[in-house]
């Protein structure tokens, strides 16, 4: 059995063979799942591309090209260093 210790703020640090065989890394979401009060279980929260293709565009917004995209990006900079 592998463990880890809580810090004072709540947090766990998941051991490096546990990260492993999960195949987990950083900025990845876990969700834990509680059973009666005295058991924990830890799952990796993972999506595959093919279920979060196309999740930043909304349906009937127009296609933008890179140049659009950095064209709206240099005026948003623009306008918050105002």
């Amino acid at each position: 059995m592998v463990t880890a210790t809580m810090t004072s703020k709540g947090q766990l640090t998941i051991p490096k063979e546990v990260r492993n065989k999960l195949h987990l890394r950083a900025g990845d979401r876990v969700a834990f799942e509680v059973h009666d009060d005295c058991e924990a279980l830890l799952k990796p929260i993972t999506k595959s591309v093919d279920e979060v293709f196309g999740s930043l565009r909304r349906p009937g917004q127009p296609h933008r090209s890179l140049k659009d995209m950095k064209r709206a990006v240099v005026k948003r900079m623009q306008e918050c260093s105002l």
